[in-house]
């Protein structure tokens, strides 16, 4: 599905990768949101390192496609720092990545907990793709359970909000990605929004096939 739109660029002022994720880790998340990047919270410096290595080795790819989720889980992005990206997949990161000189730094936090399904099925169905695709999430923050940190929850039409200024600035690093929406969250904050993209079914809950199928015509267009 392609939804046409008003034009991404805003008023909001133009920022460098490490003045951005310095934007990220000084916001304060609203109630029952981790912020993984935050200056105070323990752990958090690899994930601002991932971030904005991942942001710089990006630029250099120059992607066509920016796949925009909904928040970070907790067996995810909450734990290494970059969107749809868990602890086990982090190494096949750095391998796609050598010629960074600063690899990508695993986060001691939760160390058990290695993956997350559907991370694992967005880099099996785009890691072979030329250039990569960006990918981040209309929110941020991981929104979780109150007092129940190892857990999910979908973010509130207001917390999508909150994330709005942040993925503008993205966009301003990033301005010829066309945007793909990954669930209805994602989608319908873009429509919201007035923001021309395409939306594609989230792979979870049983979302896999059709989630691959949908972004195999949309990287073939």
């Amino acid at each position: 599905m392609e939804i046409a739109g008003q034009s991404r660029i805003s008023n909001l002022p133009w920022m460098t990768i490490p003045e951005f994720v310095h934007e990220l880790a000084t916001a304060v998340p609203p109630p029952n949101c981790a912020n993984p990047y935050g200056y105070e919270r323990p752990f958090a410096a690899p994930r601002r390192h991932n971030l904005q290595l991942y942001l710089e080795l990006m630029i250099q790819q120059q992607p066509k496609q920016l796949l925009i989720g909904e928040a970070p889980g907790y067996r995810g992005c909450r734990q290494t720092g970059i969107p749809f990206v868990s602890l086990s997949l982090l190494d096949g990161l750095i391998e796609r990545f050598p010629q960074a000189d600063n690899p990508f730094q695993p986060v001691g936090e939760w160390q058990q907990i290695r993956g997350e399904a559907s991370a694992t099925i967005l880099w099996r169905t785009v890691g072979s793709w030329q250039p990569l695709p960006l990918l981040w999430n209309v929110f941020p923050f991981h929104p979780h359970q109150p007092g129940q940190p190892q857990s999910n929850r979908t973010p509130t039409a207001r917390e999508i909000e909150a994330g709005r200024p942040f993925l503008t600035h993205l966009l301003h690093l990033f301005p010829s990605v066309s945007l793909i929406a990954v669930g209805q969250k994602a989608a319908g904050a873009l429509a919201r929004w007035g923001w021309a993209h395409s939306a594609v079914r989230h792979p979870s809950q049983g979302g896999a096939r059709a989630f691959a199928a949908a972004l195999s015509v949309m990287r073939q267009a």
